[in-house]
Parts: structure tokens; C-alpha cells; sequence
């Protein structure tokens, strides 16, 4: 593999990280129903502020939201609604899953 291949590589698993936690995948689905400040957030997902904050800063550094601030609030919004794409992708991944897994148990 040639360096800037693994480059390329590279740069995808950091993004396919900054998605792999359940959280980040809610904030993700919820932002895609339209920005949320990070008091909402917390309320729906019910951890403290502090931890939603480093969620978001996660998924801001790999390019996945923006944020903007409004007076003393923060609010996010996806930056590229095409990851919304990964998800479908995912879900087709789990529906054969589960029919492989059911054809196994006939």
C-alpha cells in the first residue's frame, strides 16, 4: 500500500471512529432532524453537559457537524448530511444479518 493510500485509509477509520459510540450515533440521527444546542441535546440523551460537549467536539473535529454560537448557547448542525447514507448502509448490513441468522435456526 502506497503512503498516500494509506493516507486516505487513515482519514476514513477516523471518521468511521468519531462515529463508533451509540451517543454520537443518536446526536447524529437527531441533527438531522434539524440543529440542537447542546442543552438539548443533553436533556435527550441524559448525560451532563460536559460529556455531550466532548461527543460533539468529537464529531466536529472529524468534519461531521458545525457548530455556531448564539449569544451564550452553542448550536450544532451536520455539516455533511450524506453520513446520514452510513446509517442506511448499517441497517442493511443488521437486515441481513438477522435473516442469515434466522435462515440458520429453520
Amino acid at each position: 500500500m502506497k503512503a498516500r493510500e494509506k493516507a486516505r485509509y487513515e482519514a476514513r477509520a477516523a471518521i468511521i471512529k468519531a462515529m463508533g459510540h451509540p451517543t454520537r450515533l443518536f446526536i447524529v440521527e437527531e441533527l438531522s432532524r434539524g440543529e440542537r444546542c447542546v442543552l438539548d441535546l443533553t436533556k435527550m440523551v441524559g448525560a451532563d453537559v460536559s460529556t455531550i460537549s466532548k461527543h460533539l467536539s468529537v464529531l466536529k473535529n472529524a468534519g461531521i457537524v458545525r457548530d455556531e454560537k448564539r449569544g451564550s448557547q452553542v448550536f450544532y448542525s451536520l455539516l455533511v448530511p450524506c453520513v446520514l447514507n452510513f446509517f442506511s448502509c448499517v441497517e442493511s448490513v443488521l437486515e441481513s444479518r438477522a435473516r442469515g441468522q434466522a435462515e440458520l435456526t429453520k
